[in-house]
């Protein structure tokens, strides 16, 4: 079995309800440091990451991966970290997305409504003085990455 997949499923099993794994990251050189980022529907504490973090370090303790010594991270998605998974969609669902397309396009919205194919974004148009609002359908399919844009008005 892959030593990535491992990773993953031992840090999903570590997880308490409402939260989900987003990504497991192992660095190539002889797994010296893994990166686990977790999220919850209901967002995630430092006290949960440290929980997984004890956690999962007992359960790699006790898998013979090759390696004695590794840094373990567990954190969740910053705002630099793409949103991924349709989950992360979900929980984002009134907020302000940057999302930009394979074919390059780039398109800043207001995620409205989603479903399992597509997301819709409401985002300003203007013409000249005028400025109307409109909605787009983008397809997951079409998405290279989408970020949330943090807003302090």
């Amino acid at each position: 079995m892959d030593i990535q997949v491992k990773l993953a499923e031992l840090a999903a099993s570590s997880l308490k309800k409402g939260q989900f794994l987003v990504e497991v990251v192992a660095s190539s050189k002889n797994l010296s440091k893994i990166t686990v980022i977790v999220e919850g529907d209901e967002g995630v504490t430092i006290d949960d990451c440290g929980q997984i973090s004890r956690e999962l370090s007992k359960k790699l303790d006790e898998l013979d991966f090759g390696n004695s010594r590794y840094v373990l991270e567990v954190t969740t998605p910053g705002l630099d970290h793409p949103l991924r998974l349709k989950r992360q969609f979900h929980k984002n669902v009134g907020r302000l997305l940057k999302v930009r397309r394979k074919d390059s396009s780039v398109l800043q919205g207001r995620l409205v409504a989603l479903d399992e194919d597509q997301i819709i974004l409401k985002h300003e148009i203007k013409e000249g003085r005028a400025a109307m609002e409109m909605e787009t359908t983008i397809l997951f399919e079409e998405i290279e990455k989408a970020f949330v844009i943090v807003s302090f008005k």
